[in-house]
């Protein structure tokens, strides 16, 4: 690594540490945490009656490439009748970070791993997300499963919890795997050398689509932004490339968004207390159906995911290239998810953007400290013990992890605009094809799409407006503030 790459990625280090700490996030683990984890060891996988032996199934991973917190795996089972079996294990977090711990204190305090451009900052140690409370390859763990029937028309016919141990049969990834599944790659080597393999992800990827159908059915949003992944290679920033949907992605998201429901109607149905994640009616709907006029469409003046979702696939139909940015425009009005404390007997919103009611998060204990609450409370009412926590704890643990998870999010923004400038420093004068994102009071944004950053144009932004295609030169970058200057070319 070169002197001035080495520094570069120094700084953006720094930016990231120091906006950590700016947001109310701590980017280290304390004394009594590290020494916690110095004297954690592997939790025996368990089997008997209220831990069942699954480790001879067929479980695989999918993630991205160079994810090693992997907290889910999935397995299908086909029965004569059509109907499949859906196995969804989810890792048994709670095994080693025991409540009101040092480590579950940092993890509280954080809510979530940070994923910056510059590095990550995991909820846990790196010695537990990555490893001992990793589902990683040809490792037997323990984990909770969700267990599902899924009809051939994607219905929900029953569903079931309980403990079991499992083992990573294959460590896949979402590009290579989706690839495959379209037609326009070969098998990943690990899938090709597992023998059923490739018959198991057919059969998932089929159940997922069934699944996806449903919930469309029902009025769940197709949106597509655009977040770009920093791509480091032997320690240098070389690339931020778009981080687009795929087919391997949708299959795993229709899985954990079922898996979560079936876990939010389970602890209801236990009388237990759920932490909910909702989205909740748009409040600026008037100006979805405003900005629905604009592209040709006519929405309803009452809120309706039914109909916002046909406008969204006509515009993806029919203008592919700005979708993406449409999209954008669309989830800001829609607002963020939060989570909400449901008490048992009490009603709550569901989700908008998904169309469902019973839901919460369940599926991530490694990344996010919502579902290794969800994850105790579970293992309660499997158990038949009390809820861990108070009401009034769960309430405002609710508003607190929303609070860190909008953090977190203006930390990664931060890191990624610095490390864009960062990337184009060298390039000030070259001229570059960008899309108008932004057009209003405080000036115009555009989007360069090689390499994906976003700047300010500030010289040549009259009669141009959002969805616009523009030519423009770079003529300044700031890295510590994370600023990116482009002029009309």
């Amino acid at each position: 690594m070169n002197k001035a790459a080495r520094d570069g990625l120094k700084t953006l280090k720094a930016i990231a540490h120091r906006t950590m700490i700016e947001y109310g996030l701590e980017p280290d683990f304390s004394v009594a945490a590290l020494k916690q984890l110095d004297a954690t060891t592997q939790a025996v996988p368990e089997s008997g009656p209220d831990v069942r032996d699954l480790r001879g199934m067929l479980w695989c991973s999918i993630d991205n490439d160079d994810s090693r917190d992997l907290d889910q795996l999935s397995v299908a089972e086909p029965l004569p009748d059509g109907t499949v079996k859906i196995y969804v294990s989810i890792a048994d977090v709670d095994s080693l970070v025991k409540l009101r711990t040092a480590l579950d204190e940092h993890a509280q305090a954080n809510t979530t791993s940070v994923y910056t451009a510059a590095q990550i900052f995991p909820m846990l140690p790196e010695k537990l997300s990555t490893d001992l409370t990793s589902l990683g390859e040809d490792q037997d763990r323990l984990s909770m499963v969700v267990e599902m029937s899924i009809a051939p028309d994607g219905t929900l016919k029953s569903s079931s919890l309980y403990r079991a141990s499992v083992r990573n049969k294959a460590k896949l990834a979402y590009n290579s795997v989706a690839a495959w599944l379209d037609g326009r790659g070969p098998p990943p080597p690990r899938l090709a050398s597992v023998r059923g393999m490739d018959e198991q992800l057919r059969i998932q990827d089929r159940v997922a689509q069934a699944l996806k159908r449903v919930r469309h059915l029902r009025g769940a949003l197709s949106l597509e932004t655009i977040e770009a992944r920093a791509v480091i290679d032997d320690g240098i920033l070389v690339d931020l490339r778009p981080d687009e949907k795929n087919r391997a992605k949708d299959l795993i998201e229709d899985f954990m968004i079922a898996a979560n429901g079936v876990v939010a109607e389970f602890l209801a149905g236990k009388g237990f207390p759920v932490l909910r994640r909702v989205l909740r009616v748009p409040e600026r709907w008037p100006r979805i159906v405003a900005l629905a006029r604009t592209h040709g469409g006519d929405l309803p003046a009452a809120p309706d995911a039914l109909a916002l979702n046909r406008f969204l696939l006509n515009q993806r139909e029919t203008d592919p290239t700005r979708f993406p940015d449409l999209s954008l425009a669309v989830v800001k009005l829609l607002g963020s998810g939060e989570y909400v404390l449901q008490k048992p007997g009490q009603q709550v919103e569901g989700h908008f953007g998904l169309a469902v009611l019973d839901y919460t998060h369940s599926t991530a204990p490694n990344r996010r400290f919502p579902d290794l609450i969800t994850q105790r409370l579970l293992k309660a009412a499997l158990a038949g013990r009390p809820v861990p926590y108070a009401d009034a704890e769960l309430a405002g643990l609710a508003t607190h992890c929303t609070n860190q998870e909008d953090n977190a999010a203006k930390v990664e923004r931060v890191v990624r605009k610095s490390a864009a400038a960062l990337l184009l420093e060298s390039r000030i004068g070259e001229t570059f094809e960008a899309i108008v994102t932004g057009a209003g009071d405080k000036g115009v944004w555009v989007r360069t799409c090689e390499p994906t950053a976003e700047g300010k144009l500030v010289r040549g932004s009259q009669g141009v407006d959002v969805g616009d295609r523009v030519r423009v030169k770079l003529v300044a970058t700031d890295v510590d503030r994370g600023y990116i200057d482009f002029a009309r070319a």
